[in-house]
């Protein structure tokens, strides 16, 4: 059939690895398990991923890649502001609904990780990227001063991540939806921060 792609053995595998970084956390994700879930081998894994942190590697910047796309599909609003809350209640919504996943990706230590500010300057963050674009267009549309981009994105981006690792971490009490909401009116004064 026209338009289908095969599924090669390290599609997965990476999706094995990322079934079981989902559900049990990076710590949850070996070869071993990673294979008795593909059907192959431990030793076959090698011929696809030189060890363990090169597969995390491959099933995080795929997971970014997802999310980007996602969010970059959404119809998003022109007003920059209002676009940054858009922004914080799908980060927050993804946070909620793939804690151990998030974490993989956004608070715990990889080596391979993207740091500021060398790389997020050089827009290889695809979500940090994304922040930046809105607070630009927000300096562009007069909304929000024109002060450092990166520092202002990093604000916002440290804050957020705070607060989620806070919720994930059992040090804020709250349900899922209030913990949301809270996000959401506490984001807001981060947003009116930036304004002129």
């Amino acid at each position: 059939m026209l338009g289908m792609t095969e599924v090669t053995t390290k599609d997965r595998i990476t999706a094995a690895a990322s079934w079981l970084l989902t559900e049990k956390g990076a710590e949850g994700v070996s070869m071993r398990r990673v294979a008795a879930a593909v059907g192959i081998t431990p030793m076959a894994i090698y011929q696809y991923f030189p060890d363990r942190d090169a597969l995390l590697h491959e099933v995080a910047d795929a997971a970014f890649a997802e999310l980007t796309a996602r969010w970059a599909a959404e119809p998003r609003s022109t007003a920059a502001d209002a676009r940054l809350r858009e922004m914080l209640a799908d980060h927050v919504d993804f946070a909620l609904a793939q804690p151990r996943l998030y974490a993989y990706m956004f608070t715990e230590r990889r080596d391979q990780a993207r740091q500021f500010p060398a790389d997020f300057k050089a827009r290889r963050s695809p979500t940090f990227t994304l922040l930046a674009d809105a607070i630009a267009a927000g300096v562009d549309q007069q909304l929000f001063r024109d002060d450092d981009i990166w520092e202002s994105s990093l604000m916002i981006a440290a804050f957020v991540h705070g607060l989620i690792q806070l919720y994930h971490g059992d040090r804020i009490g709250m349900p899922a939806e209030d913990f949301r909401a809270l996000c959401l009116s506490l984001g807001e004064r981060m947003i009116d921060g930036l304004r002129l």
